[in-house]
């Protein structure tokens, strides 16, 4: 379905190569919180348990509010950070479950791997979007991967952490999502839904 909604705005859209990269953003951040999304749900399935959990604490992924209300490009330049904090998490969490039940397979596996290079597509994507000769953005993960989180030599705690992480991956695609809309919108974009 978010497939099918991204070839056919891809089809619609003006001819201009900034409306149609700024398109391209905002439909590619459609399709990697549709995939989180998926992913979380299967994450459930795979461990029922935690299925009306709610986790604990606050955002995982914080960035520094400025004290003015940023620009939609200081918005945007903001969120690609915040999108490298996620990549790296999501980097940690793939290794931190292999080392403890080895190499994934089926659907779990397909959609975590999906969101993995949604996520990078998307760091290249807001890079582009946002550089200039001035200055140079980093597509890099952003997370090192060597803190002990919550107890994390318990497997109870990594599949705890887990959750969170992918919760936490669904609320930075929605918050890119909508950024992006504003910025495609700025830029001359139409007014499509997002």
């Amino acid at each position: 379905m978010a497939e099918e909604e991204q070839q056919r705005s891809s089809t619609e859209r003006d001819e201009d190569p900034g409306q149609t990269q700024t398109q391209d953003a905002v439909d590619l951040a459609g399709l990697l919180y549709y995939e989180c999304t998926q992913l979380l749900h299967l994450y459930k399935e795979k461990e029922p348990m935690l299925k009306d959990h709610t986790p604990n604490g606050g955002r995982i992924v914080s960035l520094s509010q400025d004290p003015e209300e940023p620009s939609t490009e200081q918005q945007v330049q903001m969120l690609h950070a915040a999108l490298r904090q996620c990549l790296g998490l999501l980097h940690c969490l793939i290794l931190k479950e292999e080392e403890e039940w080895g190499e994934l397979e089926g659907d779990y596996a397909t959609v975590r791997t999906n969101v993995r290079s949604r996520l990078q597509d998307l760091l290249y994507i807001t890079k582009s979007l946002l550089e200039t000769e001035d200055s140079t953005l980093e597509v890099t993960p952003d997370h090192q991967c060597n803190e002990e989180v919550d107890g994390f030599g318990e497997v109870f705690a990594l599949k705890l952490w887990t959750h969170r992480v992918l919760l936490e991956l669904i609320h930075w695609a929605d918050h890119a999502k909508h950024t992006l809309h504003v910025l495609h919108q700025e830029r001359g974009g139409g007014k499509e839904k997002i």
